[in-house]
């Protein structure tokens, strides 16, 4: 059964905090105007706050503009995804936790205007970004599609956080960035490789990030992807069942990782996480339209 997910990925320049949201909806109503048959549309982390003050201001400009997830800014971006009938991933916003914490928070609306699923980035760039840490990880389902999982920037740069996305059964896994690169585009084909899953890395445009958004197919092979920092939207349709193929016949119908264990064999100790994998457990279970 065909699980195609046309996407689009949106290279772009953050929009300034307290723009309105139908400045960046009509940012959106041109991309899909270019690619009108996407059915999801991806945009950069903290999209929607940038700004022209120094770094010693940002934090606070950023306390300031932090809403909960039920605030207007939230309610208003899931209008937009309802209005436009497609799934939208706006970036990340800044998060006003129950408890006041200040999250950087990656969205999925619907095209049905709900929430669909949010992710509070676990690994914040340490000392300079003022997040709290999220302490769950986070996949989505686009039904009779397929599954997503959520990633912010250096998430990237731990393998565990790719890893669990993929063993809850994530097909793609969608890394929203500023505004790093060269040694992200290495990793983004890593974690698709290893984890045998799709990678859509999307950073913001010049001058805040460095552009070379890319995206990445299970065995790690490019399928689409910028060469330059300037603004830019990367199509593609993402054959979802690719990575069932792919597991099954192995990476260049050779390695199968997810198929390591035989029955019955003992499980590795992993004293770094104080836990083990157990071979009972290993294989990530398969998306179910």
């Amino acid at each position: 059964m065909p699980r195609i997910l046309p996407l689009i990925a949106a290279q772009a320049r953050p929009r300034l905090i307290g723009e309105p949201v139908s400045a960046f909806a009509d940012e959106v109503k041109a991309a899909l105007e270019a690619q009108p048959h996407s059915r999801l549309v991806v945009f950069p982390e903290l999209h929607l706050f940038g700004d022209e003050n120094p770094d010693l201001q940002r934090t606070e400009i950023l306390q300031e503009s932090a809403e909960p997830l039920d605030g207007p800014r939230v309610k208003e971006l899931k209008q937009l995804a309802k209005d436009l009938n497609i799934w939208l991933v706006p970036g990340s916003v800044c998060e006003r936790g129950p408890e006041g914490q200040l999250f950087n928070t990656q969205l999925v609306l619907s095209p049905e205007g709900e929430l669909a699923g949010y992710y509070r980035k676990i690994f914040p760039w340490r000392p300079f970004e003022p997040y709290d840490p999220g302490d769950r990880f986070t996949t989505v389902d686009l039904p009779g599609i397929g599954r997503v999982g959520l990633n912010i920037c250096y998430d990237a740069w731990y393998p565990e956080v790719s890893r669990q996305l993929a063993w809850m059964g994530a097909d793609v896994i969608l890394n929203v960035v500023t505004p790093d690169r060269r040694q992200e585009l290495i990793l983004a084909k890593a974690n698709a490789i290893v984890n045998q899953v799709f990678m859509v890395s999307v950073n913001c445009a010049g001058p805040t990030g460095q552009g070379k958004s890319i995206i990445v197919d299970p065995e790690g092979n490019t399928l689409t992807e910028s060469t330059d920092d300037q603004p830019q939207l990367l199509s593609a349709e993402l054959d979802l069942a690719a990575v069932e193929r792919v597991r099954t016949h192995g990476t260049e119908n050779l390695n199968r990782p997810w198929s390591q264990f035989r029955e019955g064999e003992p499980a590795v100790e992993l004293s770094v996480y104080q836990g083990r994998i157990n071979p009972a457990t290993w294989t990530p279970p398969s998306y179910k339209p």
